[in-house]
């Protein structure tokens, strides 16, 4: 398996459903743009082998959802022409083609079939066929806004992960003797997650030893937090520590066939009123099924006739069994019929990743599957003024590549969507699937409209797995003006413009008033909530629409911010938090509880030995030459940076059996002796003095390893180890495991004393906080004495995407061995480059599904004004099911005197001729707004204070002019155009939680 390529979605899926999926062997009926979105998110997360049936010539409607077909491709078989475009995203998967009749043989080939686009006769033949034979079956569809999408994976599937969640852990306080025994959890672990029926294991127990191990057991969780675990009655008595692990257990599934599925719906959907709602839907497909069985064709675009013989199928329907009390929404069912002629690239995008999503949980049994139906309805897209016929004329076909579009929107909205100008920040997986589904949709692409694309970094081969837009040839070269001419090829007319420069303070005078005065509205695809942040504060300062979205694993969030209307952009709370988080010191050099711990340490290990020593090795020679002193260095500090790079050597490496002797030496060190120098400082019997142990609950007692060179991890540290050393001091390396382990074999043991006065030094150290004395500088002396003679050292950045290098090696090694130390899980290297990298786990099918989500709101936003409630919040979690959408919240509106205010509104004040000074903008602000002013400020600065005013002065003078006093106090220069000063202030008689009004305070 290329973990590189799956790095991401390895983490999210792990490498036994991995393999799986890269073995499976996938039929897909159907290449209308729907067939498209599952083909092309299957053919990304890297399936064995797709096969691809659909005989039907391409038509202009294809060409507004199916990302693979253009003009050129018109009345040619759609499979056909997509096989080539489809096996260029991922060289690893086969895609053919099957041109005959799908016949009961073929179906046996494969171990799901997927059905779009089909009819039901179609379906009820191959679906009783699969059910029989244990063929996984899937049915998709979309007519216009709605959206269908049945799973049959037979009556006994076994899903062998059902969750995305990461098994729970919790330290143990205490165990009673008993039936059942009852655990009681440490006070940090008070607030777990176990669910009654949940089944654990323990570990690291002392005294009641027969729980370590164990076969696993099922717990009830009681009223105070504590665990019921089973009859402990015979066990030794509890003693101290351990931890409590979940453990995942299969699930069964039961499916029915379709026929009986058809009559007595299981559908996933949130609450009576959305089950009701799902069930009226599923009516009124049956009804268009049978509509177009008798007609031989789908009801006309926005025709009432067509539509009334529609509801009237529907409400002969025999009802759903259950439901007869409920009366069918007709309203509901002829909105349906009206629109169901329509073909979008939003709909295809969702139900298609949500498709691909349930074939993948087919082959990999990991997640559990939909039970049975999933409707989806975007009809909240629709115009709420009841007038959608004025014109019929105006959704009839054209014969252009928008015809699905204009079948749901009409031709005036075809073309007021050609002429908006967006501004779409990010072109990784999210931005990517944005701009195929503008190109799509045709955003931008006529009249006055235009596209910009804004993202400085480059194409990765990781990113290959999930950002189609992007090639292997395309490696290196920056994302935005790839993405940008990849759009347009989807579709020539779309005008797009490239820009590679950040979206942040730093340039602002590229991003400034000129920018945003020709930009409509703005999408971002960010992967920081830093980044999410600013661009939401200059869409509020520019009152520009902000459609925003975001993905983890299988979850996924898109959401829409509409000035004046909704709330502003906030991210959560604990999400912007973890963004910066950090891990103590102490806790990650000398008693790591967590993977991230040691990875954390192992990271910083390959900053101090091989950049920053190397950097303060290169600063001391300055010195030496120079003839400045050291006083500007942290001794202490610099002495534990050094004396391991200096380690087992008594000199600078000459050769590269030296870097060997080196790393074996550090090897020692870190995984060996300095356990054992640790142990002398905390034995394993430590307690402290409220008679707890040291060593308890989640802070496992580490013991040293002995080095093992048949063992591949400790082989490699030292291999990468030796590596960078060489590269640091200029020296050939070597990548002969063989002659590096004949190499060890002959190599003695290094001196145990001097390893253990490394370390000890290097503890009492850190653990010290006294100043610096004498002895310590002239021992830092001693040890760059060692290097002065040498040429300058080759400080190592670290790069986490270069596997030639050694540094990733280094990291993974370094870690594993740590993890090995402590007795905590190892990581393979997939997960240490995403911990390491920061890397949010990412999958091709939920940036796919989110940003149809974000278009949909897309057309809202292009057909302004629309009220609150036609806007929708939307969350997703493709593991577990969950599909929500809701309405936002209006923005908080706030209160002074006479005034109200959202974050929205600003008081604008003329600038006047010349430029109204500070004393003029005070006065005016009381005459006009009745608002006496307490404190002005530009950004963080302050301009202006009733409390500290006279000493400010006189440089901030009250005849000072506005723009000139910013520049004073802050030493800002204006970009060129700017036309307004964004100022904050705050009034006296305000309470302190008042949130501060914004002035808009116009230059000349």
């Amino acid at each position: 398996m290329d973990e590189e390529l799956y790095s991401r979605q390895l983490y999210v899926l792990g490498s036994p459903a991995m393999q799986r999926i890269q073995k499976a062997k996938v039929l897909l009926s159907g290449l209308q743009g729907l067939g498209a979105e599952v083909a092309k998110n299957l053919v990304l997360m890297g399936v064995g082998s797709l096969t691809l049936h659909d005989p039907n010539p391409t038509c202009w409607s294809d060409l507004a959802a199916q990302l693979f077909l253009s003009e050129k491709d018109l009345g040619r078989s759609r499979a056909e022409a997509s096989q080539d475009l489809l096996a260029q995203l991922n060289r690893a998967v086969q895609v053919f083609v099957h041109t005959g009749d799908i016949t009961e043989d073929l179906l046996l080939d494969f171990q799901v079939v997927v059905l779009t686009a089909s009819k039901l006769e179609e379906q009820l033949r191959m679906g009783t066929f699969c059910h029989k034979h244990g063929v996984c079956f899937l049915v998709t569809n979309t007519w216009g806004l709605v959206g269908q999408l049945f799973c049959d994976f037979g009556e006994d599937f076994t899903v062998q992960d059902p969750t995305e969640a990461e098994p729970l852990t919790a330290a143990i306080q205490h165990i009673s003797q008993g039936s059942p025994g009852i655990l009681t959890l440490r006070r940090e672990a008070n607030t777990h997650n176990f669910r009654d029926e949940d089944w654990v294991t323990f570990s690291g127990i002392e005294g009641m030893t027969e729980l370590n191990g164990c076969a696993p057991r099922s717990i009830h969780v009681r009223k105070d937090g504590s665990l019921e675990i089973g009859d402990t009655t015979t066990f030794s008595c509890y003693l101290r520590g351990g931890t409590v692990t979940e453990v995942k257990r299969p699930k069964t599934v039961r499916h029915e066939p379709l026929d009986t599925a058809l009559l007595q719906p299981r559908v996933v959907a949130q609450g009576a009123q959305g089950v009701h709602r799902a069930h009226c839907l599923h009516q009124a497909f049956r009804a268009l099924h049978m509509f177009q069985h008798l007609n031989g064709r789908p009801p006309k675009p926005w025709d009432s006739v067509d539509a009334e013989i529609v509801v009237r199928l529907a409400q002969d329907l025999e009802p759903i069994k259950g439901t007869e009390e409920q009366p069918l929404d007709e309203v509901l069912v002829r909105t349906v019929a009206l629109t169901s002629s329509g073909v979008l690239s939003p709909m295809a995008a969702m139900m298609g990743a949500v498709a691909a999503q349930e074939v993948l949980k087919a082959i990999s049994r990991k997640f559990m599957p939909l039970d049975q139906w999933l409707y989806f309805d975007a009809l909240d897209c629709l115009p709420e003024d009841g007038d959608l016929l004025h014109n019929p004329e105006d959704y009839t076909p054209r014969d252009c590549r928008y015809d699905g579009q204009i079948a749901v929107f009409g031709a005036g909205f075809q073309e007021k969507l050609s002429c908006q100008r967006y501004l779409l920040v990010g072109a990784g997986a999210i931005g990517c699937e944005l701009l195929k589904a503008f190109a799509l949709m045709g955003l931008g692409a006529g009249g006055s409209g235009a596209l910009t694309v804004a993202d400085m970094d480059h194409v990765e081969y990781s990113n290959l797995s999930r950002q189609f837009l992007f090639r292997a040839q395309d490696i290196g070269r920056p994302k935005a003006e790839v993405a940008a001419a990849a759009a347009q090829v989807l579709n020539p007319d779309l005008k797009v413009t490239a820009l590679t420069h950040p979206l942040n303070p730093t340039t602002e005078h590229i991003y400034g008033d000129h920018f945003f005065s020709q930009v409509d509205g703005v999408a971002a695809a960010l992967d920081s909530f830093q980044a999410r942040h600013y661009v939401a504060a200059r869409c509020t300062h520019y009152l520009k629409p902000l459609l925003e979205a975001g993905t983890q694993g299988t979850w996924g969030s898109a959401s829409v911010f509409m000035p004046h209307v909704t709330e502003g952009y906030s991210a959560p709370a604990s999400a912007a938090a973890s963004e910066d988080a950090s891990h103590p010191v102490c806790t990650v050099r000398y008693f790591p509880t967590t993977v991230e711990h040691t990875l954390k340490w192992a990271r910083d290990e390959f900053e101090g030995l091989f950049r920053l020593s190397a950097e303060t090795i290169n600063r001391y020679q300055h010195y030496e030459t120079g003839c400045t002193s050291l006083t500007d260095m942290n001794e202490p500090q610099t002495l534990i940076l050094l004396k391991p790079v200096l380690g087992v050597l008594r000199a600078r490496p000459q050769s590269w059996q030296d870097c060997v002797v080196w790393a074996f030496g550090h090897w020692q060190l870190r995984f060996h002796y300095g356990i054992k120098q640790l142990l002398r400082h905390f034995p394993p019997d430590k307690v402290l003095e409220d008679g707890t142990p040291f060593w308890f609950g989640l802070k496992q007692c580490p013991h040293p390893l002995e080095f093992d060179i048949s063992q591949d991890t400790h082989l490699l540290y030292v291999l990468a180890a030796a590596n960078l050393y060489a590269q640091m001091h200029g020296l050939p390396g070597s990548q002969d495991q063989t002659a590096l382990r004949g190499m060890l074999k002959l190599l003695p043991q290094p001196d145990s004393q001097h390893l253990a006065s490394i370390f000890t030094s290097n503890l009492e150290l850190a653990l010290a906080s006294a100043e610096s004395g004498p002895e310590q500088l002239k021992e830092l002396h001693n040890v760059l004495e060692v290097w002065s003679m040498g040429s300058l050292l080759k400080p190592l950045i670290f790069e986490k995407d270069n596997d030639s290098n050694f540094h990733m090696d280094f990291v993974t090694a370094a870690a594993s061995l740590r993890s090995q130390n402590y007795g905590l899980s190892s990581v393979n290297r997939a997960q240490c480059k995403r911990i390491v990298g920061q890397i949010i786990p990412a999958i091709a099918t939920t940036t796919t599904a989110v940003a149809g989500l974000v278009c949909l709101e897309l057309y809202k936003v292009v057909d302004k004004p629309r009220p609150l409630g036609a806007f929708r919040h939307s969350y997703l979690h493709l593991a577990g099911n969950y599909f929500s959408r809701s309405v936002p919240l209006a923005p908080a509106t706030h209160t002074f005197h006479h005034l109200k205010w959202t974050c929205w509104d600003r008081l604008k004040v003329p600038a006047g001729q010349p430029e109204r000074t500070l004393e003029s903008l005070l006065g005016h602000l009381q005459e006009e707004h009745g608002l006496r002013v307490r404190m002005l400020l530009h950004g963080p600065a302050l301009l202006y204070s009733t409390a500290f005013f006279h000493q400010m002065e006189p440089a901030n003078g009250l005849g000072v002019g506005i723009t000139e006093l910013v520049q004073r106090v802050t030493g800002w220069v204006p970009e060129p155009g700017l036309r307004v000063l964004v100022l904050e202030l705050s009034c006296e008689g305000e309470k302190e939680d008042v949130e501060r009004r914004m002035i808009e305070h116009e230059v000349v």
